[in-house]
């Protein structure tokens, strides 16, 4: 009994020596002897009040870097009530899962105020299979791809991201191309619905003279070119990449801005940072509005360049205060006009609900009112138009064209051709200086207006493509900024938009000294994270829509905690004066173009003289 047990005592004790031994050599790879004496000696000196706290502070800095373990994909409601992807980011920190963040991606789909009921319902269809195939698309090969990989690596994760959309590409023309093929040849093939030819000119009256336009005969009218495609669940890579990219500035204790400054500028990051400037919807006078004006889309308020991003605000909110006050007491009758004309119109009124632009849609008859009654507020509010406040009109043009005329109509049974439209926007302008941009003033087939428009105003305001602007993808794929001819474009992070194709493409316009405006998609959530990007990229302006809905007010509210965090830390840059750029006809073939002498600025040349009421011609008199 004594040898076996003695026997069995040395068995235990070779196996014992052999574990120290293997201790011992796997705490020397990880260098752990010499690193805990380092540290147990600096805790004795320092002799924090929390000791086991300060040890795990200090254990932290050497454990392995995060990486992404699993990747959710869910499906949650927008600021309209509407389906749409949110993305939840888990990591392995410290050999543990832990929930970073998440995100709301907004689908790509417009707001239609009057739509008709089917057009709706197949929109609605289309959005639920894009929602329902990006949450598919996130939980399942997503997920698996992004396993193991550190959130700091966002080029890498976006390559992943850019290769697993380019087989979906690839797979689901392969779909197509099968389909085709066994389609029946016999079955008759529908004509796609194309608008009706513009009628011919009127004959002229006997012994009328041909003047001018009659001479000059009008161009067909360019059908409208087929949207851009989106492939259905292509807002998962949008999504999956803004949430890695959230993923790494928290795990960083960093703001997402500064970690877009970093990708933007990775050699050296920049030591100011400038808060964009703001372009807030004031009133809606487009297509949906119940007056005869359909030009203006959207009537913008930009602060001076001068103004923090929170005086912008204030300034804004007492503007559209005073706007709601004016629209609770209609206006005077008009004086009655010559000719024996009723003019004792009511004043404009509320339609009743909120535009989803965040702004009332009201009712007015004329080009000029809107922009008067915005003129005559900010007299009574000691504001001078031009001064302390611009503005910004979104025309929203390819809403305007009636196909049947191969005409804009720009108020109800008001008719402008190409050509005309151009001499509006220049009398515009004329009469109203204190515009500093136009957005979509034309379709973006009308290259020729865009052309003529850009040299007759570019050096006055900027001219901004929006809906007119092709895609992001379609961009970075072309290498180069065009068509349309334009001072700038709207960039919205939407569908397989990633965090570094907003990088390459901000980088290709700041070469090209092309505008950059951050905009918001129409059915948002309250997701403030573009907010941050805008920042981080530098771009030029920030379009949120109207101070009104909580979605939008919380990303002004997330706008002004940057400014303030940027202030504190001595960080805060601020935007320089408009400058406008001519843009040549030798733009094409040369980018650089010759800055314009004209800006607005605190004492422009020449102040214009105040448009007064009653020296305003009715429009709709004068067509």
């Amino acid at each position: 009994m004594g040898e076996e047990g003695g026997g069995r005592s040395c068995g235990t004790t070779r196996e014992l020596q052999k574990l120290k031994q293997q201790a011992l050599e796997y705490y020397r790879e990880n260098d752990v002897p010499r690193r805990l004496e380092e540290l147990l000696n600096s805790t004795f000196y320092l002799q924090p009040a929390d000791v086991y706290g300060h040890l795990a502070n200090c254990f932290s800095k050497f454990a392995k870097p995060p990486t992404i373990c699993k990747v959710v994909g869910k499906i949650v409601l927008d600021g309209l009530g509407l389906p749409t992807l949110q993305v939840e980011v888990f990591c392995t920190v410290q050999n543990f899962p832990k929930h970073i963040c998440s995100v709301v991606i907004a689908t790509h789909f417009q707001v239609h105020e009057n739509a008709f009921p089917e057009l709706a319902e197949a929109e609605d269809v289309e959005r639920s299979d894009a929602v329902s195939t990006a949450v598919q698309w996130v939980n399942g090969a997503i997920a698996q791809e992004l396993q193991g990989v550190a959130p700091s690596h966002q080029a890498e994760v976006d390559r992943r991201l850019r290769t697993f959309f380019e087989n979906k590409v690839k797979e689901d023309k392969e779909r197509k191309e099968l389909d085709k093929s066994l389609e029946d040849p016999t079955a008759p093939v529908p004509f796609p619905l194309m608008p009706p030819p513009p009628p011919p000119p009127p004959a002229r009256k006997k012994g009328q003279k041909q003047g001018l336009k009659d001479s000059l005969a009008e161009k067909p009218v360019t059908l409208p070119e087929p949207a851009e495609p989106v492939l259905c669940g292509s807002m998962a890579i949008g999504a999956v990449s803004l949430a890695v990219a959230k993923t790494s500035a928290m795990l960083r204790s960093n703001p997402l801005y500064a970690s877009m400054a970093v990708l933007k500028h990775p050699l050296e990051q920049p030591t100011k940072l400038s808060v964009p400037l703001l372009m807030v919807s004031l009133v809606s006078c487009g297509k949906s509005s119940a007056g005869k004006l359909n030009l203006m889309q959207e009537v913008i308020g930009i602060p001076h360049p001068g103004l923090t991003a929170k005086q912008g605000v204030e300034m804004l909110m007492e503007i559209q205060k005073q706007i709601n006050r004016t629209m609770e007491m209609p206006l005077p009758p008009k004086p009655e006009p010559k000719k024996g004309h009723n003019g004792g119109k009511r004043g404009p009124l509320i339609t009743g609900k909120m535009s989803h632009l965040g702004c009332l849609t009201i009712t007015y008859d004329t080009i000029e009112q809107p922009l008067l009654l915005i003129q005559g507020i900010c007299a009574n509010l000691g504001l001078e138009m031009g001064r302390n406040l611009h503005l910004a009109i979104n025309c929203a043009a390819h809403e305007l064209m009636d196909y049947s005329k191969g005409k804009y109509e720009v108020m109800t049974g008001t008719y402008k051709n190409a050509a005309e439209m151009v001499d509006l926007y220049v009398d515009l302008i004329n009469k109203f200086p204190f515009i500093i941009a136009l957005i979509d003033p034309f379709r973006k087939e009308d290259s020729e207006q865009w052309d003529s428009i850009c040299n007759a105003l570019s050096s006055r305001c900027y001219i901004i493509a929006g809906s007119a602007s092709q895609s992001i993808s379609k961009l970075l794929e072309d290498g180069h900024i065009g068509p349309p001819k334009a001072s700038g474009r709207i960039i919205k992070h939407t569908n397989h938009t990633t965090m570094s194709d907003l990088v390459e493409i901000t980088n290709l316009f700041d070469s090209k000294k092309h505008i950059a405006i951050f905009g918001s998609t129409e059915g948002e959530s309250s997701d403030d994270s573009l907010v941050d990007l805008a920042v981080g990229l530098g771009v030029r302006f920030i379009k949120l829509g109207g101070l009104s809905r909580g979605e939008r007010v919380t990303k002004y509210n997330r706008l002004l905690t940057i400014e303030d965090e940027l202030g504190q830390n001595g960080t805060l840059g601020f935007k320089e004066e408009h400058t406008f750029l001519y843009l040549s006809e030798d733009d094409e073939k040369d980018a650089r173009a010759p800055e314009a002498t004209a800006a607005v600025s605190a004492d422009p040349p020449g102040p214009p003289q105040p448009v007064l009421p009653t020296e305003v011609v009715d429009a709709s008199a004068r067509a």
